[in-house]
């Protein structure tokens, strides 16, 4: 049972502005992502899919980590060629479901995030840590490169500084994963909640359906040459300009008032 008395490992709110918050509840197991964390959590992402008026996930975690990775005694109980395949394959998509969502979402980096937990941090589309939190993929400790960890951390900062905490399985400071681009912000721990609100309220602020074809677009490019991205963005653009937000927010702006979206 979890210190508020609850059952659930992980617990899932919407407040009426569609901000969903998702949070990891396992604090005995520093938020492993077993084979039941990932199911609800991969139901919490399908919920968030299937609202329409859904603007923003908050992804944190109770107790003292955010997350430290998969559940190694879990996954040493069955040591099965398919076995791993499947899980490895569950946590994947878990993470493409993250990042396919049409909203934002903002990673509450409060302690450790190991392994699959960086993982986790580096796949959602903005993060705020508190200043004690640490970041590791240190699988190789254990003789296990971190080899899909590596795909989404690859992916936000250098790939020789991703391949040394690769490499070494040292941890780096919440500072530290500032400056390398794996997160946005850093504040002290009491001030974590204010900050991401900050965040979820400047994202409230901008319609929905641009932020929606922004991301899907922003990561479509990354992924193709820059011929090919600059013919994805300008037809993007094209797509956002005739649609009524920007089609409202550009006559706001020659009337010089506020949109009214």
């Amino acid at each position: 049972m979890t210190p508020d008395g609850s059952t659930d490992i992980l617990l899932h709110t919407r407040d009426q502005r569609g901000v969903h918050t998702v949070t990891l509840n396992a604090p005995r197991s520093f938020n492993v992502l077993s084979e039941a964390m990932m199911a609800a959590f991969q139901a919490a992402l399908d919920a968030v899919a299937a609202d329409p008026a859904a603007r923003v996930v908050v992804a944190g975690a109770s107790g003292r980590a955010f997350c430290a990775g998969h559940d190694l005694k879990e996954m040493k109980a069955r040591p099965e060629l398919a076995y791993y395949q499947a899980l490895f394959a569950t946590c994947s998509k878990l993470m493409m479901s993250v990042r396919k969502l049409e909203v934002p979402v903002i990673a509450r980096v409060h302690g450790l995030a190991t392994a699959a937990g960086c993982q986790l941090v580096a796949q959602c589309d903005l993060a705020v840590a508190a200043q004690e939190a640490s970041f590791g993929v240190n699988g190789i400790d254990v003789g296990l490169f971190c080899a899909t960890p590596s795909v989404a951390l690859s992916r936000n900062m250098g790939s020789k500084q991703a391949m040394e905490m690769l490499l070494t399985g040292d941890f780096i400071t919440a500072d530290e994963a500032k400056a390398r681009g794996l997160v946005n912000r850093v504040v002290a721990a009491d001030a974590l909640d204010a900050e991401v609100a900050v965040l979820v309220d400047r994202i409230l602020s901008k319609p929905r359906e641009a932020i929606a074809m922004g991301k899907a677009l922003f990561y479509r490019q990354l992924e193709t040459g820059m011929e090919s991205a600059y013919q994805l963005a300008g037809q993007t653009m094209a797509c956002n300009m005739v649609h009524g937000v920007a089609q409202e927010g550009v006559q706001a702006f020659i009337e010089k008032r506020a949109p009214h979206w």
